[in-house]
């Protein structure tokens, strides 16, 4: 049997991000620069049931049966076996590798996940629909994130843009114009689920303010969804640099996104703001397209890690 492949995207977020967990909208997009892969392989030499899980970026390589059930990679295989009905898949070894950096708000945990359980599915000759990939990835993204809005899982395993909000049907954003993206890295990991329970915290002692700067974050989100929808995304640089103020406000900048922040807007960025969870990670610009190059150097010169220039295509194309 051949080895079977899959694939996913990373993402980012444009608007929303936190406001979401508190049932605010969310645009996300995928970034297929950056992605992970599955590789599963057939072991018919082994006895029936053994799967052996490589991940050569996290230092893992190990039986199934050796991880304990909280083992994100672990679950992951054990979701898709139980949906399936399988309790003694053939042997095989699952490699997982990525060009995601992990704790940076591109999406890393959602991605291996996903492109691991579609392998494994397809592997074992019962691919898993979209909605059915998306409800197992969430299950697992609870390990990552503690709390997570959904929204990753959503936005990698349809690879469209996304407008989200929690606990309603999917809205697929439809792309009026393509848009230009400089994404910088800064570096810094920050977990997803840290930031996130830091602002419930905070939210719990001050629910008033966190609620009204939750709400202005979702007025952008819906002004920012006609914008690219209309074929205006010129319109969204000055939304950027209000959600970032507000991101602030929350507390989940950092000196390191500030500073690209600004050198991105310095080099003709026609807006730019952190993306994720914040503390660390990403942060990304508009930009028109000829000073995405321009853009992405002065992000790398004022200390980011990494620059992506990535475009969201019009839809249908």
């Amino acid at each position: 049997m051949p080895a079977i492949t899959a694939v996913a995207p990373g993402k980012v977020i444009l608007f929303g991000e936190h406001a979401v967990v508190y049932g605010r909208p969310a645009i996300a997009v995928p970034v297929s620069q950056v992605r992970a892969r599955a590789v599963v392989t057939a072991e018919p030499r082994r006895p029936s049931g053994a799967l052996r899980i490589q991940a050569p970026d996290v230092d893992l390589d190990a039986t199934l049966d050796d991880l304990p059930s909280d083992q994100p990679l672990a679950s992951t295989v054990r979701g898709v076996l139980a949906a399936l009905g399988i309790t003694r898949p053939p042997a095989c070894t699952l490699r997982i590798t990525s060009t995601i950096p992990v704790a940076s708000g591109l999406g890393s945990g959602a991605a291996v996940t996903i492109a691991l359980m579609r392998a494994l599915a397809a592997f074992l000759g019962q691919p898993l629909p979209d909605e059915r990939i998306s409800d197992l990835a969430y299950e697992v993204e609870k390990l990552y994130h503690g709390m997570p809005s959904g929204i990753d899982n959503t936005v990698i395993t349809y690879a469209v843009p996304v407008f989200f909000i929690r606990g309603q049907p999917i809205q697929r954003l439809r792309v009026g114009a393509p848009f230009t993206l400089v994404i910088g890295d800064t570096g810094v990991s920050s977990p997803t689920a840290l930031a996130v329970s830091e602002v419930r915290s905070q939210w719990q002692a001050n629910p008033s303010a966190y609620e009204s700067l939750f709400d202005a974050m979702g007025s952008i989100a819906r002004s920012a969804r006609q914008a690219i929808e209309t074929g205006q995304p010129q319109s969204l640089g000055p939304w950027m640099d209000e959600n970032h103020d507000l991101l602030r406000q929350l507390g989940v900048s950092s000196p390191e996104l500030d500073r690209l922040v600004e050198a991105a807007r310095a080099a003709s960025a026609l807006g730019a703001k952190l993306s994720g969870g914040g503390r660390g990670g990403n942060m990304i610009a508009l930009v028109e397209p000829l000073a995405a190059q321009a853009v992405a150097a002065a992000l790398l010169s004022h200390g980011a890690a990494r620059a992506i220039i990535t475009t969201v295509k019009e839809s249908g194309n």
